[in-house]
This record gives C-alpha cells, structure tokens and sequence, in this order.
C-alpha cells in the first residue's frame, strides 16, 4: 500500500514489526488521549506499561492474525493518530466490520487529521469488499458530530454504557453505523 500524504500528514498500515518496533510511540499516543478524557475503555490511573499492554494484547494479535488493521497517521515521522478497523465478523457479516478507537493526539487536533484516518479506513475497508461499518462513540462527544459529518447515521443510544475516565459517572455511547 503507498502511504497517503496531505501537507506534512502520512498515513500507512502499520505491520506486525511496526507496532512491535514503535509500540513507545503507540503507547504515548493513547496515554495522551485518556489523560485528556477519552472514553476508548480505559480509566484513570492510567500509565504507559498499561498503553503498551493494549497494544501487545489486543491489537497485536489481530494484525497478525488479519483480522484487524490499524492505521497510523504520522506527522514529520511522529504517530499522532490512529484507527482501527477489525474485519472479524462471524460468516453471516462478512459484509461488514467495526471500527475502533479513533485517536488523534490532543496536540495535534482540529487538523484534519482524524477524518483524513476515517477516509482510509473507509478506503480499505471497501477493498475489503465491506459495504458497511460500525462503530460507538460516547454520547455528546466530539466525535461525535464528525462521524455525521462524514455519512455516520445514529442507529441508537445506550444509557449507562460505560464508566467516565475518571470514574464519576456512567455515560452514554452512540451506536453508528455508514453504508459504503
């Protein structure tokens, strides 16, 4: 695949190698993010030796098995943001796949940065033959608004989804879903 490139923003399909090779960075990233309120399932304390974990345990695995890919966009050689698309559906939802944990550095947003990782996703996901994904955000999320900019209809909400990062209330989450 040859890397997508917009003014100083690469994004590429990370390997098996390159998560094991850049799992620090990885592991930066979604400490960032939960340490600035994102709800992607984790809580506060939260540290990098837990980061690394997620990456080695739960993303790994998928990749290696291609089940799942996880895109990185890479800002002068640094990853501020990725995406996840798992294509691990049982064999009536070969159609279809969810994507996961959308993350962009705090520092780095408000560029464009997270909608140019949905594009490709969506890119591959259609090369994947998948005509419809999935995905939830926590309800009034920023996010939120940029998955319906970008064709996510709302299919529901789901009251007391899932404990706030700094474990205070229960909230929301937004189940979405686009036709490609």
């Amino acid at each position: 695949m040859i890397p997508m490139r917009a003014a100083s923003l690469t994004i590429s399909q990370l390997s098996v190698d390159d998560i094991a090779r850049r799992s620090g960075e990885l592991a930066e990233l979604l400490v960032a993010c939960v340490h600035d309120g994102a709800s992607i399932g984790f809580v506060l304390p939260f540290g990098s030796g837990e980061a690394e974990a997620f990456w080695a345990k739960k993303v790994l695995p998928g990749v290696r098995e291609d089940t799942r890919i996880l895109l990185a966009a890479e800002e002068d050689g640094r990853i501020v943001g990725s995406v996840q698309l798992n294509h691990d559906t049982p064999a009536n939802q070969r159609h279809r796949a969810d994507v996961n944990k959308l993350l962009v550095h705090p520092n780095f947003r408000r560029r464009g940065i997270a909608r140019s990782l949905m594009a490709e996703i969506e890119r591959i996901a259609g090369q994947l033959g998948r005509s419809l994904l999935t995905l939830d955000t926590r309800t009034g999320d920023s996010a939120e608004p940029l998955y319906v900019s970008i064709g996510y209809a709302v299919s529901g909400v789901i009251p007391g989804y899932c404990l706030d990062v700094g474990k205070t209330r229960l909230d929301s989450t937004t189940v979405m879903y686009k036709a490609l």
